[in-house]
């Protein structure tokens, strides 16, 4: 994502596309599974093709996909439907990504209700470059939050019988090498539930617990930690540009984002240790405006401050016997390169490949293809979102030469076509390899 945070609005804001969807979700009806249920006084038992441990866009677009291919699965969540839907998150959607949703039959609203941006500017001594998308390489990206993505596929779920199991908590895997690895997990109420399933997919986030039966640790991976953060705001304004503006300066950066046409995404670095309620709205304004010489900010009421901080992770593997990771649970990056939720979705295509089901005869064997097309989008996103954010940014400490050596690279970026050329490229995305 090229920007993150979260807002919940106020209670009663329900939305109306759920009605008439919510009471189904609420009292746990789901399909019958084609495999056994099973259970005593403590204990309830299921069987299933694919156990899928959460509900955000990984999970539920690879549970949409193996649908396709006839491929049973089930995805549990700790979260609520309402939290799932309401908590507002950034979305910015690579082409590939919104032809994927579209072409799936998981979103006929990302094309509509999305907004397409054919570039972004970069700001820096008091001037903005265009990276021209459509001109370089005939791409686009789309604004479209994340919440509404995961509006779209649990509406998908549901309206295709699939089995979404809300309010479970995954507690661990068992079993992970072996041919029939275990979820155990416990429903809203505390009742012990054990999901037996032919693979096990960990798509739940950053805090997986998944992580474990695949690395050994919940946190065994590589890591970077960043010096600095970012402070964002939701406010009530009109746009201060028709695209977002990546700006660097002297006192750090900022990214002047959208919502919509009456709010506001923004965003300046930070220490990660700063106060939120430690700066009045003037304040805020006044760190924002200088962080974006060159154009006047449109100001309004500031509704929403929080501090994201950011790292690069990599889990030290993504696959164990018949348990793999995706999403979030198996690498993170920092918000400046836009790949968060898309990274996602290339391992979702990867795994879905993967786990389809093999001609007669042939025994499935998914690691050698997730060994070898897994590990080459994440490397590239990883770095993309890397120098981004060490392009754009001031390190604690920066010399003046470190400044200038910074206004040098992105003099060669936006003065050379082949340097803009890589930023569009990698920005809209690398073309995912089909599904078929």
């Amino acid at each position: 994502m090229g920007e993150s945070g979260e807002h919940r609005p106020p209670a009663g804001q329900t939305d109306p596309r759920r009605a008439g969807r919510e009471s189904a979700a609420a009292s746990g009806s789901r399909p019958r599974r084609r495999g056994f249920v099973r259970g005593d006084d403590m204990t309830t038992t299921v069987r299933t093709r694919v156990a899928i441990i959460g509900a955000g866009p990984a999970g539920l677009l690879l549970s949409h996909l193996l649908a396709a291919d006839g491929i049973e699965s089930i995805v549990i969540d700790a979260r609520t439907r309402e939290q799932i839907e309401t908590t507002i998150r950034a979305g910015i959607l690579e082409q590939g990504t919104v032809e994927l949703l579209v072409d799936s039959g998981a979103s006929d609203r990302v094309t509509a209700a999305g907004a397409k941006h054919e570039g972004i500017e970069l700001r820096f001594e008091g001037e903005g470059h265009r990276i021209d998308f459509s001109d370089l390489v005939g791409r686009a990206v789309w604004l479209y939050p994340q919440h509404e993505v995961l509006t779209d596929l649990v509406a998908a779920r549901l309206a295709g019988g699939q089995d979404l199991r809300l309010g479970v908590t995954a507690q661990r895997v068992e079993d992970a090498a072996s041919a029939r690895p275990r979820v155990i997990a416990a429903d809203a109420s505390g009742r012990p539930l054990v999901i037996e399933a032919d693979f096990v997919v960990g798509a739940d986030g950053s805090r997986s617990v998944a992580r474990a039966a695949v690395t050994g640790s919940s946190t065994g991976g590589y890591f970077r930690e960043y010096p600095f953060a970012w402070f964002g705001i939701l406010c009530e304004a009109p746009p201060s540009a028709d695209e977002l503006i990546y700006s660097s300066s002297p006192d750090g950066f900022a990214l002047i984002s959208q919502r919509s046409d009456t709010v506001q995404r923004m965003y300046f670095q930070c220490d990660p240790d700063d106060d939120p309620g430690r700066y009045s709205e003037e304040q805020l304004w006044e760190e924002l405006q200088k962080r974006v010489p060159g154009t006047t900010l449109r100001q309004g009421r500031i509704f929403q401050r929080d501090i994201l901080r950011f790292r690069s992770f990599v889990a030290h593997r993504l696959l164990r016997g018949r348990v793999a990771l995706i999403g979030d649970a198996a690498h993170t990056v920092p918000p400046t390169g836009a790949k968060g939720m898309n990274l996602a979705v290339a391992d979702v295509l990867v795994l879905t490949r993967a786990l389809r089901a093999p001609p007669a005869g042939r025994r499935r064997t998914p690691h050698r293809r997730l060994s070898r097309d897994g590990a080459a989008p994440h490397l590239k996103a990883q770095h993309f979102s890397w120098w981004m954010t060490s392009m754009l940014h001031t390190a604690p400490g920066a010399s003046d030469f470190d400044h200038r050596r910074r206004v040098g690279e992105l003099r060669s970026v936006v003065e050379s076509r082949a340097g803009s050329t890589y930023l569009a490229e990698a920005y809209t995305g690398w073309p995912f390899a089909s599904a078929g």
